[in-house]
């Protein structure tokens, strides 16, 4: 296994440019994956990374070999696409051992590495079948025994899930989950599923138009978004945007006015702060609260239900903050009996709530890490 190192990596189409200088370093052993809205340049990323594609600028250094301008097959690395990429005519066994005999292997040591990957995988007793007679998770399967059996320095999945089903997503993405474990392997990933990076992931990578918005643990990205973009793209449903103003900083924290929230004190060490200056109030559904009596808390908003509903172990509650017209959603532990078109009390922590600055989108508290591979 290797680590993997991007340096400034840029690539253009024609005049248009995809990625604008990406810097990367993914440590040995380490799963990172990279996440972001379509057409961001993710998958266009690992293409350079695979040698798919050339970078019309910049350094790729797997290991401490620079494979910049190296053709695939000479990096020491295992693709696992979207489309599985089975030869419909092979049986599982030919699929998994062609590629070790089109490198002369002897047929000893490729018996050996199949049957090592079938049981890794738990098809052993799929090797005569062929890939029309499998499910789409079995299929996957292959295609990642496909990858382990060349024994690579590198593992690049390009959203191998998106042709499953819900449940058949979760099973696979713990069964990815766990082979790297075993493996110890060091895994890029690329997914649009933010929920697929939270639950996977050592450390996501949020691309946004061809730029890094942030690097991070997924625990990281979650409490502490380098900004409103980070913010709304991690974590589902989405956060919640209300807009303020900056009215002055005041002993520990700062005090704005919002919408819905009257003023508030805020306990956020905030760099250059100007009073007057437009920001965005963020807030997580789950980080609403239902009020109860005789509960200390910080401060308390009226919620103007539209609807609610209840899937047994939490309740989603759709509607708007008293005084406020931007929609807003609050999500709320337990099976919850709340009408349509009443009003409910909410408790916000303000500890929970994120400052942003409307213009740049920044987030204001200068205590978030915004690159953990900087930091590191």
């Amino acid at each position: 296994m290797a680590g993997l190192k991007l340096n400034d990596i840029k690539k253009s189409f024609g005049h248009h440019q995809i990625l604008h200088g990406v810097d990367l370093e993914v440590r040995e052993g380490e799963f990172v994956v990279l996440v972001g809205p379509s057409g961001c340049g993710k998958s266009t990323l690992l293409r350079l990374i695979a040698g798919l594609e050339s970078a019309s600028s910049g350094q790729i250094f797997i290991g401490e070999d620079d494979v910049t301008t190296a053709p695939p097959g000479d990096r020491g690395i295992a693709m696992v696409f979207q489309s599985y990429a089975l030869y419909p005519h092979m049986t599982v066994a030919k699929n998994l051992s062609f590629g070790l005999e089109n490198l002369k292997m002897s047929r000893a040591e490729i018996d050996q590495r199949v049957l090592e990957a079938a049981r890794m995988l738990a098809i052993e007793l799929l090797l005569d079948r062929r890939p029309k007679q499998l499910s789409g998770g079995q299929r996957q399967r292959v295609a990642i025994g496909r990858a382990i059996v060349r024994n690579p320095k590198l593992f690049l999945f390009d959203e191998p899930l998106s042709n499953l089903d819900a449940a058949l997503r979760v099973q696979t993405r713990g069964e990815i989950s766990r082979l790297h474990k075993r493996l110890g392997a060091t895994m890029v990933y690329v997914t649009h599923d933010q929920i697929e990076a939270m639950t996977m992931a050592d450390r996501i990578v949020v691309l946004n138009a061809g730029r890094v918005e942030q690097i991070g643990t997924p625990l990281e990205l979650f409490e502490g978004p380098a900004n409103k973009f980070v913010a709304g793209f991690i974590g589902s449903p989405q956060m919640n945007f209300f807009e303020g103003t900056l009215l002055r900083s005041v002993p520990g924290g700062v005090l704005v006015e919002v919408s819905g929230f009257g003023m508030v004190n805020l306990p956020i060490k905030a760099a250059n702060v100007a009073p007057g200056q437009a920001v965005i109030l963020g807030v997580r559904p789950s980080h609403f609260e239902l009020a109860k009596d005789g509960v200390a808390s910080d401060f308390t908003v009226r919620f103007k239900v539209d609807y609610a509903e209840s899937i047994g172990t939490d309740t989603y509650v759709y509607g708007k903050l008293e005084g406020s017209d931007i929609p807003a959603i609050a999500h709320l532990p337990d099976h919850l009996a709340i009408e349509d078109h009443s009003s409910v009390n909410l408790v916000v922590r303000s500890r929970r709530v994120h400052l942003f600055d409307r213009k740049s989108g920044a987030n204001m508290d200068k205590t978030i890490v915004k690159d953990s591979a900087k930091a590191a």
